[in-house]
């Protein structure tokens, strides 16, 4: 049994003639919060979706808690539930309240009856601040509380890994701090996370190691010191003379 709670192998992705992610690897351990930086294009969006086979491999392996999800013989789905993921669209039910959807997922599934899944979405909606939201539509919300409600929603389902697709990028810049505040404390409980950003604040002060992303490689790794202090490699600094 591997030490790693997520191991990629090998990744390759094509879209059509065009190669994305060219023969990736990486090892995250639980626990460890892992952040991914670059320049638009770079792959580093299809590289999270990769982890969680909402893109199919190419080639190459993608293990999770040991087992191999790119093997088609996999139950993808049952192991997609061990996993949380937050999108740059809110993608709320909009037709539902706030907590409806917090509740959605976990009876659907039937991890939880109604009582325990309405006491868990109340819960979650206090951790991220919005209980006095709960009966609230998600027209009626800031994208900030939109999003922070995202975040509770992949929380319902008790994950052992998050994953954040640039959580931040579509919201206005007052209501980035809310939802980095609440990616903060769950780092700080332990929640193994993934997250691909543009916040190199963020990146700075929360993640455990940095990954440099460019042209569908790693180009570069190590802790946010390492990365945005004594960046090795060329690509790496030019993108940081631009950003920082």
């Amino acid at each position: 049994m591997s030490n790693y709670l997520i191991e990629v192998k090998k990744l390759y992705k094509n879209f059509g003639s065009n190669e994305v992610l060219k023969g990736l690897d990486i090892q995250i351990k639980k626990g460890e919060v892992v952040v991914m930086i670059g320049p638009s294009g770079s792959g580093k969006s299809t590289f999270l979706r990769t982890m969680n086979l909402l893109e199919k491999p190419t080639r190459g392996q993608v293990y999770f808690e040991g087992t191999n999800l790119a093997d088609k013989s996999v139950d993808v789905f049952k192991h997609r539930e061990k996993m949380g993921m937050v999108f740059q669209q809110f993608n709320l039910f909009p037709h539902m309240t706030v907590k409806d959807n917090l509740m959605l997922a976990p009876i659907k599934t039937e991890k939880l009856s109604k009582i325990q899944a309405s006491k868990v979405a109340d819960q979650l909606l206090n951790r991220v601040g919005l209980s006095e939201k709960s009966e609230a539509y998600p027209q009626a919300l800031s994208g900030g509380q939109q999003q922070r409600v995202a975040i509770a929603r992949a929380l319902a389902m008790n994950p052992d890994v998050m994953l954040f697709d640039e959580p931040t990028s579509a919201l206005d810049p007052e209501m980035v701090g809310e939802v980095l505040a609440v990616m903060q404390e769950l780092a700080q409980e332990g929640m193994t996370m993934v997250v691909v950003t543009h916040e190199m604040g963020f990146a700075k002060n929360v993640a455990d190691r940095v990954l440099f992303m460019a042209d569908g490689n790693i180009v570069e790794e190590g802790t946010p010191e390492e990365l945005f202090d004594h960046p090795k490699e060329k690509r790496t600094q030019e993108f940081l003379a631009k950003v920082l």
